[in-house]
């Protein structure tokens, strides 16, 4: 699925390019983390599997500057050992931010092979910034998203402790590097910041379903609240500020994300919500669903083949709240084919522009999908595990394989 941006100076933008960096650019979700229960087959009587947790800290405490650029936000990546010598399945995380003014944190894997890459832009253990993805080029690496880095684990305010559905893990090949990337909000805070991220994990032979992650998105627009005007209730004027505070790369996201969408990346149309229907390239079982959005955001939905008869609204939050974020295990597991379809619809106050006091200390203005903690993202996350009918221990073998 293509789509070309207007205007002559935008490139030609792909799903595979506009993903990547639309995943990343979260604001974030508390997900891709969580435990598990004692592993299938499991009982009173019998032993769990052996557990061990993995601290990962940087080196020193970060303190977060604004970019060349201007803007209030600051992302920075910092590259860690977990010194894992066998194969394991993250089964929780517990993620202890140590400072309000900590937006996100998403933690990359690495792969071997890359180890040395991800050494020399390291910077002497000093990190690097990373707005969007992890900065690190992978070069469509094995277990890469949509070429992208893939995730580990990811954190959003609300909760530092989550757990895997039960019954799954996250996979962690053995000599796994970690980039733990930040997402400092510099409207709450710019002190040193030294963040610590305790994984716990289970071997890979335990007896656990592989989760995996799909992306689905929608580029919001939203106009000033009504009866509020200034310079930059204008959507140029504002896409010109998300590029000169994030890059040119992030204009292009955002163009790219109307045209995937099915609209015109020049003059889409503008409101409090915002759709999009995504193909879903996977079959499996939908066990989890997360919802992200920034301040403005108050409900999103997802539902599955819209328009269709097996239409089927799987899950509809009216009351998000970006100060507490969480994922939804759904009752049952949900059977989905690979061509069948999900929509996302996300819903905002723009409002809450005007009566947020963190929002209150920029201007008011257009508000498109941005990196910034005053920009906004309609972005769902869905986690899948593999058909019931393939076995354990070929949902095993795939999951660490190095051709995933």
């Amino acid at each position: 699925m293509d789509g070309k941006a207007t205007g002559g100076r935008r490139a030609h933008v792909t799903a595979r390019a506009v993903l990547p960096r639309a995943v990343a650019a979260l604001g974030m979700v508390t997900l891709a983390l969580v435990g598990v229960n004692a592993g299938a087959g499991a009982t009173a009587t019998q032993p769990g599997p052996k557990t061990s947790s993995i601290v990962l800290q940087g080196p020193t405490a970060y303190t977060p500057k604004a970019p060349p650029g201007g803007g209030t936000d600051d992302y920075h990546c910092t590259l860690l050992n977990p010194h894992l010598t066998h194969d394991a399945f993250i089964t929780s995380i517990d993620f202890q931010p140590n400072s309000p003014e900590v937006h996100h944190e998403i933690t990359y894997a690495v792969p071997p092979d890359l180890a040395a890459a991800a050494e020399a832009q390291n910077d002497g253990g000093k990190g690097w910034t990373c707005f969007g993805e992890s900065g690190l080029n992978t070069g469509g690496a094995a277990g890469s998203l949509n070429g992208g880095t893939p995730w580990l684990t990811a954190w959003g305010p609300g909760h530092n402790i989550s757990k895997e559905p039960a019954g799954t893990g996250a996979p962690m090949p053995a000599g796994t590097l970690v980039i733990m990337q930040e997402h400092y909000n510099m409207l709450v805070g710019d002190k040193p910041v030294r963040s610590k991220l305790t994984l716990t994990t289970v071997p890979a032979n335990t007896p656990l379903r592989p989760l995996r992650l799909n992306i689905v998105a929608a580029p919001p627009d939203i106009p000033c609240a009504p009866g509020v005007t200034g310079p930059m209730c204008n959507r140029a004027a504002e896409l010109a500020s998300v590029g000169q505070r994030f890059g040119m790369g992030q204009e292009d996201l955002v163009d790219g994300l109307e045209a995937l969408c099915g609209r015109s990346s020049s003059d889409p149309p503008v409101g409090d919500t915002t759709t999009c229907t995504w193909p879903l390239y996977t079959t499996g079982n939908i066990v989890e669903l997360a919802p992200h959005m920034h301040l403005l955001g108050v409900g999103m939905k997802f539902v599955l083949n819209p328009g269709k008869p097996t239409q089927q609204t799987l899950l509809n939050v009216t009351d998000y709240d970006f100060h507490y974020q969480r994922g939804y295990v759904l009752p049952k597991p949900v059977a989905i084919t690979a061509g069948d379809t999900i929509g996302i619809t996300c819903t905002y106050n723009p409002q809450l522009q005007e009566e947020l006091p963190l929002l209150r200390k920029v201007p008011p203005h257009f508000v498109t999908w941005g990196d910034g903690s005053t920009d906004e993202m309609c972005l769902g996350l869905i986690f899948t595990t593999p058909p019931n009918s393939v076995s354990e221990s070929a949902a095993l073998a795939h999951a660490f394989s190095p051709s995933v």
